[in-house]
């Protein structure tokens, strides 16, 4: 039965032998309790020459079947995007405005309003969607300066903080939005909550997840695996991970494309239901993220999911093939496989099936490793020194997809210190929204920044200043620090001059733009009366008029008038008139 191929060990079984131990063993083994739990003994290859080691996702895009894949899968076709996202994705904003939609900011403002009402009465004066707008690119430009653990008060200090955060709003205004924002009514959550824990956040999640997969055709291989959002706080689902770096926080099901780890649906899970552990959750998770995913695809996910009867339903109902490890405690598993003290080191065992192939590759002395696929229909075995089978280098490519999804959005996370976990949950919204635009973005624009290894962080920076720039010409006088000051100046002149933004794309190719908006009249009162800033302290003359360009005040005889028209032309040409 055992063949010898150089210093490599394969050893065989019929497909009728293997289907008879199968189908045997789920008859007479009782029904599986799936703990949450990873299990300890979980395969972590080593390091490949192909693996993803840098800050920046690999190329994205629909990646063909690699040249050395045998098996069931057919040559899928290259597909395009969908239309709405290459003509939404115009500039940096409108790519991230594909998935913080007016729905989703409707959402948030209304429940926000309510709340501010609430607590401030007729002195909450509303927040609207610029302001939204500009509340979510500061949190993007936090995280693009590594300033997560910062205290915002550093970011707004005069002389040690950023200008571009004083320059938008007031620090007490970004301390009133983060404690006021919220994603639902409070009067009628507790009825809500009762049948379902997410429901502070349910119409905000729903809404915004349904668009992921409304936007992106992913490549032959996904990767399902889980996510865990950071957060120490109270909630009724925190889970505790030991083996994640955050070790607790808010579990999340990811299922994105393995190369561009663009994430394609996504689920929040919200533990225990009254009825006890859910059986089978696994199962259940794969079955939920990959509904609606196109014949002939891969789902690669790690033995926490991985099954056979999962295998077989996902061939049969989907036309998806599986790739994953497999736990040594499964039923269905052949004694032959698990048995390692008579194998050599780097031996591998095959087991057949009519439609999946086991594996069991001793990598160390009595320790191996088994993997599931219904992709392979052979034992080929690779060339390396280890001699590992091509399902296990397979495995190792595509398995990473959330991982990475996890390392690219930690490098410039959003996130900030909350007590709510829905802020958590919004904060990672943000996040993955970002990452996403970014993907779109690439693949709408191939030729943006080519070279370049920093292209994500020019994109969150160019996208934060692009959602705060609204706000900060909607500003009715400038900040006290001359360098906040210069900022809104300069977003004000370029608004007056219509300066395109810069994304780094040539304005032509993106059809005519708008005509700029006419400067409106200048208000040269202060609410205020100071003593003028340009006559001699002496003279003290005191005046309510202030210049309209550097805001500093001035008296009758320290002015000229002008009318709006010369006032309108000396500002654009650099205040020279």
């Amino acid at each position: 039965m055992a063949s010898v191929e150089g210093d490599m060990t394969r050893q065989g079984f019929t497909a009728t032998q293997a289907l008879e131990q199968m189908v045997a063993s789920e008859d007479e083994g009782p029904e599986e309790d799936v703990s949450e739990e990873e299990d300890g003994e979980e395969y972590d290859p080593e390091h490949d020459d192909d693996a993803v080691d840098d800050e920046e996702a690999p190329d994205v895009g629909n990646a063909a079947a690699d040249e050395g894949q045998e098996g069931r899968r057919r040559d899928l076709p290259v597909e395009e995007r969908q239309d709405r996202a290459a003509a939404g994705a115009c500039d940096i904003a409108s790519a991230f405005s594909l998935f913080i939609t007016p729905r989703v900011e409707a959402i948030v403002l209304e429940a926000t309003n309510r709340e501010g009402s609430r607590r401030h009465g007729d002195a909450w004066r509303g927040m609207d969607a610029v302001d939204l707008r500009a509340y979510a690119g500061l949190l993007i430009l936090a995280g693009v300066y590594r300033s997560r653990g910062e205290a915002a008060a550093s970011l707004w200090d005069a002389e040690s903080g950023r200008p571009i955060f004083r320059a938008t709003m007031p620090l007490k205004v970004f301390y009133a939005y983060s404690s006021l924002l919220r994603f639902d009514d409070r009067e009628t959550r507790p009825a809500r909550r009762a049948v379902d824990k997410l429901a502070a956040v349910r119409e905000l999640w729903d809404e915004w997840s349904a668009r992921l997969p409304s936007l992106y055709n992913p490549g032959p291989d996904v990767t399902v695996d889980e996510q865990l959002v950071p957060f120490r706080g109270r909630c009724p689902f925190r889970q505790y991970m030991p083996s994640k770096p955050a070790r607790y926080g808010i579990k999340a099901w990811v299922c994105c494309d393995a190369r561009s780890s663009y994430a394609w649906k996504m689920q929040v899970y919200t533990g225990k239901t009254r009825e006890g552990p859910e059986r089978n959750l696994g199962a259940r998770v794969v079955f939920d993220l990959t509904e609606g995913l196109p014949r002939d695809h891969t789902v690669t996910c790690d033995n926490f999911f991985t099954s056979y009867e999962l295998a077989q339903r996902l061939l049969a109902d989907r036309g998806l093939a599986l790739v994953g490890t497999v736990r040594k405690n499964k039923p269905e598993l052949p004694p032959a496989l698990l048995a390692t003290k008579t194998r050599r080191v780097l031996s591998s065992a095959f087991a057949f099936t009519p439609i999946a192939t086991l594996v069991s590759y001793l990598a160390r002395r009595n320790r191996n490793v088994l993997l599931l696929s219904t992709l392979h229909a052979d034992a080929r075995l690779s060339d390396r020194a280890d001699r590992k089978p091509a399902l296990i280098l397979d495995y190792n490519r595509n398995k990473g997809g959330v991982d990475n999804l996890d390392k690219v959005i930690g490098t410039y996370s959003c996130r900030r210190m909350t007590a709510r976990w829905p802020l958590a949950v919004f904060h990672n919204i943000l996040d993955v929204s970002s990452y996403n635009a970014f993907v779109i973005w690439r693949e709408v624009h191939p030729d943006w920044m080519p070279g370049k290894r920093n292209k994500r962080r020019v994109f969150l920076e160019r996208l934060g200043k692009a959602l705060v720039r609204p706000l900060i010409e909607r500003r009715v006088t400038l900040p006290r620090t001359e360098a906040s000051a210069a900022v809104v100046r300069a977003a004000r002149e370029e608004a007056l001059c219509g300066t395109p933004p810069d994304d780094g794309l040539d304005p032509d190719a993106l059809g005519p733009r708008a005509p700029a908006p006419e400067a409106p009249a200048p208000d040269n009162r202060a609410s205020k009366r100071k003593r003028c800033q340009m006559c001699p302290s002496k003279k003290d003359r005191k005046t309510h008029t202030v210049c309209g360009r550097c805001n500093k005040y001035i008296c009758k005889d320290c002015s000229r008038a002008y009318c709006t028209a010369c006032a309108n032309w000396g500002f654009v040409r650099g205040g020279t008139i």
